[in-house]
């Protein structure tokens, strides 16, 4: 409907339609000294609604956002199975369906507007195994760590100074990149670039899901940890390459905890090696060159090609209803993006606020601003006509990708949340050329505890 194209009042939120349902069932987590469990489950589901209008255009290419009104939906739904294995060990199985939309198909923006659909353009629900693992705790010394319940995480302890080994499948993101104001687009932002280190184009399969293990030394306030898992066969593919020697992706992050005045903070560096069958954006370059055509990044692809990069998390409680938090990333940028996004470059910061004081304490107010880039040969291949999985307009006026996200989210009961969500994206897929745009949505999120049943 063009009559709404360009604004971005709570009206259109509506007009995504009632039937939007964005839900995730958990019970509100118990104290930090609850009793020890032998297992739990949780389910949740989460749906979400969104919707652009029309916007600056003068030239579409394959991957770029559609410039007409799109609405779409997405949903998840997820069964978080736990069981305590032994003092220290425990099993954890995630079965998850999801379906729905993104607008574009999942296409047009780096940093893209629905976490919840990690490449994944299919509306018809399918289910999968999101998790299959098992975790155990080497402890050193009697002092132990009290541990809440809660998905994938069983309410008793585990020892205070411990090195942990998980092995299975998982998304390494339950591992790497934490941060306590944004890290979970099923409650807090949205965007692919906010909720996680857009630059770090992070081993997974079409879902975000890949196998292999993770060691971690945790003590009170530090903690160092290193994973190495299976990466796609192809670029944004869903079956995994067994070339292990050659092809995998080796990731390490050393995490300090610090509370000046009371007030909990945390710093995370993160560096990555990532080895994997992708292409060279300077070879697809120079190969299509005596031809005049377009560099096609595909017809380049080689076994054991490298990709590295860096990472740094931070985050910071203000007072006890305030957080601020901040990211920056940066990738080598010359070989293919090949399992997450198009970034190379990435600055993320914002705001998180509880809403204690408007005596709302489950509700939570924050605003982000996320800059991403690429680098200069990597804007040259797609100014050229050249293609990533995700982005490509054919040509490119190149300017950084910029988006400010801000959202609302209410309780409206124990369990379930609502929330509104807005994003301005300035320069959409680095185009100057178009944009920019305004995606409004709409998220409803509920969880139920294994007591709920």
């Amino acid at each position: 409907m063009t009559m709404f194209a360009g604004k971005t009042p709570i009206t259109n939120l509506l007009m995504l339609g009632l039937g939007v349902i964005s839900v995730t069932f958990a019970q509100d987590t118990p104290p930090a000294d609850a009793p020890a469990e032998r297992w739990n489950l949780v389910y949740q589901a989460t749906s979400i609604g969104q919707y652009h209008g029309t916007f600056h255009a003068p030239y579409t290419g394959p991957n770029s956002l559609q410039n007409y009104p799109e609405r779409d939906v997405s949903l998840t739904t997820t069964l978080f199975f736990s069981l305590r294995l032994g003092k220290n060990t425990s099993f954890y199985f995630d079965p998850e369906i999801a379906g729905g939309k993104g607008i574009s198909g999942v296409t047009g923006i780096a940093n893209f507007t629905n976490g919840e659909l990690p490449r994944v353009a299919s509306a018809t629900p399918k289910p999968y195994i999101a998790r299959l693992y098992v975790t155990h705790d080497f402890g050193f010394g009697d002092e132990r760590e009290s541990i809440s319940s809660g998905e994938n995480q069983l309410a008793g302890s585990r020892p205070m100074n411990r090195y942990s080994i998980t092995v299975g499948r998982f998304t390494v993101t339950d591992f790497f990149d934490n941060n306590r104001y944004t890290h979970d687009p099923r409650t807090q932002f949205m965007g692919w670039g906010t909720m996680y280190n857009g630059a770090w184009d992070y081993p997974a399969d079409t879902r975000g899901y890949t196998w292999g293990w993770v060691h971690e030394l945790h003590l009170r306030w530090w903690s160092l940890r290193y994973a190495s898992v299976a990466e796609p066969k192809f670029a944004n593919g869903l079956r995994f390459d067994r070339r292990l020697f050659r092809d995998r992706g080796d990731m390490v992050e050393g995490e300090t905890r610090y509370a000046p005045g009371g007030h909990g903070g945390v710093v995370r560096l993160l560096g990555f090696l990532h080895r994997t069958r992708s292409g060279d954006y300077a070879q697809a370059i120079d190969l299509a060159k005596p031809f005049g055509g377009v560099p096609d990044v595909v017809a380049t692809r080689r076994i054991g090609t490298l990709k590295y990069g860096y990472g740094i998390n931070m985050e910071q409680e203000i007072t006890k209803d305030v957080g601020v938090f901040g990211r920056v990333g940066w990738n080598d940028g010359k070989t293919e993006d090949f399992a997450f996004t198009a970034i190379d470059r990435l600055l993320s910061a914002g705001v998180s606020v509880t809403g204690n004081r408007w005596k709302r304490p489950f509700d939570t107010a924050a605003t982000a601003v996320t800059s991403s880039g690429v680098a200069p040969i990597h804007a040259a291949y797609l100014a050229r006509g050249g293609l990533d999985f995700i982005i490509g307009d054919g040509r490119l006026n190149y300017g950084r990708e910029s988006i400010w996200e801000s959202y609302y989210t209410a309780r409206l009961f124990p369990g379930f949340f609502a929330t509104l969500d807005e994003q301005r994206v300035a320069n959409p897929a680095f185009n100057r050329d178009r944009g920019p745009v305004w995606v409004p949505s709409l998220r409803f999120h509920l969880e139920i505890g294994k007591d709920t049943f």
